[in-house]
């Protein structure tokens, strides 16, 4: 049965004419509205339905690129990766491709919003970046939202996603397990045996990942892994020192700090050197992602360095079908412990 424009007015709660003025986008519509008429798009898969369906089998010259912060340079230098590779050459119109980097926030509902409106435009690929929400819902809804994109012609990469599974989704995950097992297998080596923690949001793949190789690092010591020394918080760098602050509250014996990222980990050397602790003398620092800024902290800062800029790149030659997919759809990018002088074996007290 084809849906229609009255069929989607009635899912979201309005008029045939508001549900018109959003897709067409000529008209100021209410956040929330313009939200609600999009979300029953989705649902109704209006999309592919009908006239629709014709438009739907080809592609447009439009590739977008999610992002959780374009401010964050994670995100920032493969976003910058991928769109210098989509205009290279083989694309059509001598090679020019439209990126659209679309600024998410965080927000499971935002990154959906953005694939309704990228299937309408019938883009010609979209590049999902960074750590993916593990709420059982919105999987469900990524996953039917993936296998709609792949089946219009769009295609689909993950990069530093895990894989999405059945959805024709192309996947190039950081094996952020083996980072995080590695930066703990470090500093259990120096002799730390106190080691805080400042993970990131719990919902995020990154997250759990990341905690998972320093909880499997400890184990492989013969050490449980003591709840009270981790916290979760935004990967900001205000979260880093709070979270420290609270971390040399309940163990002020700390030798050492794991850091969600490098940019938590900059927030936890300033609350270190606030409450005249000397680093790596007194307390041991660690970040994860090898970001621009941690050689030039003092102390250069230890950290597991991720290939974004590669793998931002090769995300897009993939996209624009200049380079084959790995095998099986999927490929692991390995990240490279980089020892600096932020960690160093624990002071005697």
């Amino acid at each position: 049965m084809t849906v229609t424009l009255a069929d989607v007015a009635a899912r979201a709660r309005v008029s045939p004419a508001t549900v018109s003025r959003v897709l067409n986008g000529n008209y100021p519509v209410a956040a929330a509205t313009r939200e609600r008429v999009l979300r029953a798009v989705d649902e109704l898969d209006y999309v592919l339905n009908g006239p629709a369906s014709a438009l739907a089998a080809a592609t447009s010259d439009l590739v977008g690129i999610l992002v959780n912060d374009i401010a964050d340079p994670f995100f920032g230098i493969m976003a910058g990766a991928v769109q210098t590779e989509i205009g290279g050459p083989g694309g059509r119109a001598g090679g020019e491709r439209l990126a659209v980097v679309c600024n998410t926030g965080g927000s499971p509902e935002r990154e959906l919003t953005y694939l309704t409106l990228l299937q309408r435009q019938r883009a010609a690929a979209v590049v999902l970046t960074g750590g993916a929400v593990e709420s059982p819902a919105h999987i469900e809804a990524m996953t039917a939202k993936l296998q709609r994109l792949t089946e219009a012609g769009t295609r689909v990469l993950l990069c530093g996603r895990p894989p999405v599974p059945d959805t024709g989704a192309i996947a190039l995950t950081f094996d952020n397990r083996g980072g995080g097992l590695r930066l703990t297998q470090h500093l259990l080596a120096l002799g730390h045996r106190r080691i805080g923690y400042i993970a990131g949001p719990e919902e995020r793949t990154t997250t759990r990942h990341r905690l998972e190789g320093h909880h499997a690092a400890l184990a492989a010591h013969d050490l449980a892994a003591d709840p009270q020394l981790t916290l979760h918080g935004p990967y900001d760098r205000r979260s880093g020192y709070d979270a420290t602050l609270e971390l040399l509250r309940r163990d002020p014996g700390l030798t050492a700090v794991v850091a969600a990222n490098d940019t938590v980990a900059l927030g936890a050397c300033a609350a270190l050197r606030d409450r005249g602790l000397r680093i790596p003398d007194d307390v041991s620092v660690a970040g994860f992602d090898d970001l621009p800024f941690s050689m030039d902290a003092v102390p250069a800062l230890t950290t597991v360095r991720l290939p974004l800029h590669t793998a931002g790149a090769r995300a897009g030659r993939i996209a624009m079908h200049r380079e084959d997919p790995p095998p099986g759809g999927i490929a692991t990018v390995q990240g490279e412990l980089m020892v600096r002088g932020s960690t160093g074996v624990p002071r005697v007290r």
